[in-house]
């Protein structure tokens, strides 16, 4: 099962930015895209100009249906699209859906930049970012089938690379290797 959430909401931007949320351990034996092999995607949000949108697996069962949403929606989204960890992304969805494409603008300034220090400095909102910032905690939540505190957390996420967005700007991505 798949909870689906949207909402209307005017940003002054080109594009989309993407975040998902995640289950699983990264793999320390590899220094690329493998790494990320492990991990599983649980949630796909995006924002762009006009809204937000959240798709969130209720079940292990609903990974397979978020697999074949997020595949479809990919080419959908307006570029160019951004992301605050574009490696992340890349290579998550690379291992879990099994296709390459390209975030063509990242949104932190280094690669290991932490959002949290990045809002504080900018001076954006929580949005109601019920862990403040940390993921770890999303993956808990999750896994505990508090999906309502988890979406809650990827929107906040969303608003927040937005605002970093259209405060800070964006830079090009390091190219990663990606490797099956």
């Amino acid at each position: 099962m798949i909870a689906d959430y949207e909402e209307k909401i005017a940003s002054d931007f080109i594009g989309t930015i993407i975040d998902i949320e995640t289950i699983g351990n990264f793999s320390d034996y590899f220094n690329d895209s493998r790494r990320y092999k492990d991990i599983i995607q649980v949630i796909l949000g995006y924002i762009d100009g006009d809204h937000i949108r959240i798709y969130c697996a209720k079940s292990h069962d609903g990974i397979e249906a978020l697999k074949s949403i997020t595949n479809t929606i990919i080419d959908s989204l307006r570029r160019p699209l951004y992301a605050f960890n574009s490696e992340f992304e890349q290579c998550v969805l690379f291992h879990h859906i099994g296709r390459e494409f390209d975030i063509e603008c990242e949104l932190n300034s280094e690669k290991y930049e932490k959002k949290k220090n990045v809002v504080r400095y900018l001076n954006i909102p929580n949005y109601n970012d019920p862990f403040y910032d940390d993921g770890y905690k999303c993956i808990g939540a999750w896994e505990r089938k508090q999906f309502d505190d988890a979406i809650a957390h990827n929107r906040a996420c969303l608003l927040k690379e937005r605002d970093i967005l259209i405060k800070r700007g964006f830079r090009t991505p390091d190219r990663i290797a990606l490797v099956k």
